[in-house]
């Protein structure tokens, strides 16, 4: 069975779904920058979800993109409609690992999962993290299992990183996610998702700086005023802004590119898009300068 799971990873990674002939010049993203701010370019796979997985990992190496967030139960390839999460098979998360490296894209994180107070099921959790290699787990927490999942995180050396689904989710507002963090490690801490503070009426920039020393990771987004995803640089959730406090703060971490809506060409030029911005602010904010 493994060596069948390896053969089709293998078979699979020139394969994708997405029409998009045109591939990005890896040499506009100025990767050398991002290293120098400690910065990791990655995309929540959750924006591809009408791909498979093995199909978003070749679709991200077209992007030039070189991390991955994957979300659990996506399925792993046209010929395995398997969901991908912590119950894969060894022989199944040794697929998807040669699949990434074939394509040199990253995991580092996985999420978002909600985690109650069950320390056997969050281990399971944190071994098929750690067997993946991941930086961190994306999750929704209940608030009692806070101290024994800061216990996990140092055992694992993973992060744990409390995502914002919008109001009124128990999330939704930075003060809760400040407040179970009290006592704990540093290994707890947010997923910044800046797009549904703006849908729930809040500040991004305000909401950055209320975390300051707590962001271990970003669903990076950029919405227009009727709350619809924009490539990074065009909507209203000053942008420049969010990546100016995240450099005053000593940020170091990774910023995942997750768009809610779109699909096609479309949405591979948008991702594009938010790839090429990204990559031109952080040229500035590496050499020195603030946007």
């Amino acid at each position: 069975m493994r060596t069948l799971w390896i053969v089709v990873a293998l078979t699979l990674a020139g394969v994708g779904a997405l029409a998009a002939p045109r591939q990005v010049d890896e040499g506009k993203l100025n990767y050398a920058a991002m290293n120098k701010l400690g910065w990791k370019l990655s995309c929540q796979a959750w924006t591809f979800r009408e791909m498979t997985l093995f199909e978003t990992i070749d679709t991200l190496h077209r992007l030039g993109i070189k991390y991955i967030e994957m979300f659990p139960g996506q399925r792993v390839s046209p010929q395995d409609s398997t969901g991908f999460d912590q119950n894969a098979s060894p022989e199944l998360i040794q697929a998807v690992l040669q699949k990434c490296k074939s394509a040199g894209v990253t995991p580092v994180s996985f999420g978002v999962v909600g985690i109650g107070n069950d320390e056997a099921a969050a281990r399971k959790l944190f071994e098929f993290a750690k067997k993946l290699g991941l930086l961190n787990i994306t999750a929704e927490p209940t608030e009692d299992a806070i101290p024994m999942l800061d216990r996990l995180c140092n055992e694992y050396k993973i992060n744990i990183a409390i995502h914002n689904h919008p109001q009124p989710s128990h999330y939704w507002n930075p003060d809760t996610v400040l407040k179970v963090c009290q006592g704990a490690s540093h290994r707890i801490g947010a997923c910044a998702d800046t797009g549904h503070w703006y849908r729930s009426g809040l500040v991004p920039v305000e909401c950055l700086k209320k975390l300051r020393g707590r962001v271990i990771e970003l669903h990076f987004k950029d919405l227009s005023a009727n709350k619809e995803d924009v490539p990074w640089g065009t909507g209203v959730c000053d942008f420049k802004g969010m990546l100016d406090e995240l450099k005053r703060q000593g940020f170091r971490g990774v910023f995942s590119i997750e768009y809610e809506s779109g699909s096609g060409q479309e949405l591979y030029n948008n991702v594009a898009k938010c790839c090429k911005a990204f990559s031109d602010a952080v040229t500035e904010l590496a050499a020195g300068h603030m946007l």
